[in-house]
């Protein structure tokens, strides 16, 4: 992989967009078959009968937060590593509703695979957004959207056919649930986390934002690289269980987090994202420190660094890759 060296962070030497493998031995590669081929037939079973079927009846949130447990339990998802961001293990029931992501809130999430869509559906029901360079509107998409996006084409801009709208006015006609972002605007191997767009940027001053950081051990269930079904699945089902490890920062509002990047910077930030209006979807220097603040949290949350690679670079190595296997 030597020859993407040129797809690594020039800072950091982080390779994001590689995709993460576990080597197996002889006899684990037979066990790892024929748990796949045990697994395989009820996961498709239960995952069409659920998208086709179950979702799209009117039942209650909670039935279906229950059927997504039972598809996510098939292929051994069974621990879930979930903490607060400075809160001890045991007192969650204890902390406030505004210390945990709530309807009428935001969550910005990283985004390395189509589990992420699952677990963040079966917790909070969310409504899942597309988000893409460039600008401040996102796409609205149902859970089976956005479990495709992880595996989806790099988008470095909207589709020509794609409705695009503002967070805040989904939040204005969604206020029971919560709104679910991915600022990253694409998948990675969960190893950094690269720059945001600018839709979080249209969240209203007072609405509490969450970042959610979500890892995986073993990592190989990461997708970046698009249209790699075929792998997700086996590195999913073949094993007996993957982890999910989960972390919640303090929620924060965009007017308080103007307000602080703008004691750290030069003073103009809080009064540029406050009254700036956006033309042609710039970012300016206080609205970029806002999404660098969010972007420094999902970063400590997952404990791995920032990166400057942004979708463009993917594109180009996902298009070096599919050249070379052609």
């Amino acid at each position: 992989m030597e020859k993407y060296s040129q797809y690594r962070d020039k800072a950091t030497g982080i390779a994001p967009f590689l995709a993460v493998t576990t080597p197996l031995s002889a006899v684990s590669t037979v066990t790892h078959s024929l748990l796949f081929l045990f697994r395989l037939p009820f996961f498709l079973i239960y995952a069409l009968t659920y998208f086709v079927l179950f979702h799209n009846l009117p039942l209650p949130v909670v039935a279906r937060k229950i059927a997504l447990w039972g598809l996510m339990a098939i292929p051994g998802i069974w621990w879930v590593d979930l903490q607060l961001d400075g809160v001890k293990r045991g007192t969650l029931s204890e902390q406030p509703r505004e210390r945990f992501p709530h309807p009428g809130s935001v969550i910005a999430a990283s985004f390395t695979s189509p589990i992420d869509a699952l677990y963040l559906a079966a917790i909070f029901d969310p409504v899942f957004t597309i988000s893409y360079p460039g600008t401040r509107k996102v796409q609205r998409v149902g859970l089976l959207g956005a479990v495709a996006m992880a595996l989806g084409p790099v988008r470095t801009a909207p589709p020509p056919d794609a409705i695009l709208v503002d967070i805040k006015e989904l939040l204005q006609e969604n206020a029971d649930r919560v709104i679910a972002v991915f600022p990253e605007c694409g998948t990675t191997n969960g190893k950094a986390i690269l720059p945001f767009g600018p839709g979080l940027l249209q969240c209203p001053p007072d609405v509490h934002l969450f970042p959610v950081s979500i890892r995986y051990t073993p990592s190989d269930v990461t997708t970046p690289i698009p249209g790699q079904w075929m792998a997700f699945l086996w590195n999913l089902l073949s094993r007996p269980t993957t982890c999910i490890r989960v972390r919640i920062a303090e929620g924060q509002t965009m007017g308080a987090a103007s307000a602080s990047t703008n004691g750290a910077g030069n003073g103009n930030g809080a009064g540029e994202l406050r009254l700036r209006k956006p033309v042609d979807d710039e970012v300016s220097s206080g609205e970029q420190r806002v999404l660098d603040r969010i972007g420094d949290a999902l970063a400590r949350l997952g404990r791995v660094k920032r990166v400057g690679l942004t979708m463009k670079d993917k594109a180009a190595f996902v298009s070096a890759v599919t050249a070379k296997n052609d």
